[in-house]
């Protein structure tokens, strides 16, 4: 069945690239939202003319980010969610240096590889499943523009979507062609600390010194790092201070968190909570929070995977699997305890950089993958 599903997509390689490179031609910066709106309106033309009317849209208002929508399309059983985001990181402008294009079996363009084909992917394999006469589950699809800076508009929808489903395909690019059974949880915090100010020269006593106090709480928050655990801290950008003579009054860092267990993230909450002042006239605050739950390798997870290798194996593919330190949003699903597998998409590499590609002949094996697998799922 999968390599009767394979050859139909194969067949309809032309088509298939004609949708990658549209999509990839609207650009759709996270950070920009008319043209956001703008994509999100081409995408949704472009879903009722490769898929039909679906049985229901919920729009939700992103605010100053993109627009969230929510589309229910009717099959079998109970509905599987596709999580896919239409933003990608790169400025508007970019396509007038770098359109998309195909060489050889290297289709390049911003946006191909995270994660605009991955869609493409998902759409294309309903359609195969359709031509084949094959049950497929209802699809629910969310599609989110604000994925890249953490999805802070979106991350409630995406919850309440994941209510009543069977499964989660995230159609984020594969890590070489692996999908992703487990992704770390981020956090990003700021630490401030405020001192006294004094001149360095006159009155170096009168003064507390903030980039003391940061300084100190660098090298302690460092110190949280267990790379045998999984865990990361980094503390990448810092300010402070206002002249080369004078005690800082104030002075502050950003910090990055990647924990690969829920306990990891516990004893981070803890470190953090610990940190204080040296100097008993300086103060050390902390701020932020979580920005994605981990996603641990849960049984439920496993199985789906197991499903998805041996859907790869009937089409001679080994499909790996592993575990990486970005996040993404199915991190929010796995949290609540849905099975989710992750890096469903596009084969290639590149994410956020000049080199993004995508390999065609893994976009089709893909496609009828991805098909195979929402067929077993609607005939579970």
């Amino acid at each position: 069945m999968i390599r009767e599903l394979h050859e139909w997509v194969r067949a309809h390689r032309d088509e298939l690239l004609a949708d990658v490179n549209a999509y990839v031609s609207i650009e759709t910066p996270s950070d920009d939202k008319e043209s956001l709106a703008s994509g999100l309106s081409w995408v949704d033309g472009w879903l009722h003319e490769r898929l039909g009317a679906p049985a229901s849209v919920r729009d939700v208002d992103g605010g100053v980010h993109g627009d969230i929508k929510v589309y229910d399309f009717a099959g079998a059983g109970t509905p599987v969610l596709i999580l896919a985001h239409y933003d990608t990181v790169w400025p508007l402008g970019t396509l007038s240096d770098w359109p998309f294009t195909v060489d050889g079996d290297r289709a390049t363009g911003p946006g191909i590889f995270d994660m605009k084909s991955g869609l493409v992917h998902a759409v294309w394999a309903l359609r195969a499943l359709d031509a084949a006469g094959l049950p497929c589950p209802a699809v629910r699809l969310v599609l989110n523009g604000d994925e890249e800076i953490g999805s802070p508009a979106s991350r409630p929808v995406i919850e309440e979507a994941a209510a009543g489903t069977s499964a989660t395909l995230v159609f984020e690019a594969s890590a070489d062609g692996a999908v992703k059974t487990a992704r770390k949880g981020v956090g990003l915090f700021r630490v401030r600390a405020t001192g006294v100010e004094s001149h360095a020269g006159l009155d170096p006593a009168k003064g507390a010194s903030a980039i003391d106090e940061l300084a100190r709480a660098i090298l302690t928050l460092h110190g949280l790092s267990d790379p045998a655990a999984g865990t990361t801290v980094n503390v990448g950008v810092i300010t402070g201070g206002t002249r080369q003579n004078v005690i800082a009054g104030a002075a502050s860092g950003e910090i990055d968190v990647r924990v690969s267990s829920a306990a990891e993230a516990s004893r981070i909450d803890a470190g953090l909570a610990a940190l204080t002042a040296h100097d008993p006239r300086a103060t050390v605050t902390v701020e932020g929070g979580w920005n994605r739950p981990v996603m641990e390798r849960s049984d439920a997870i496993a199985e789906l995977y197991g499903l998805a290798r041996s859907s790869a194996a009937e089409l001679g593919v080994a499909l790996e699997e592993c575990s990486v330190g970005g996040a993404s949003d199915g991190n929010f699903v796995a949290a609540l305890g849905h099975p989710v597998l992750d890096g469903f998409g596009a084969v290639g590499d590149g994410a956020h950089a000049r080199h993004e590609h995508i390999s065609v002949a893994g976009m089709l094996e893909r496609t009828a993958l991805a098909a195979a697998v929402l067929h077993k799922l609607g005939s579970a």
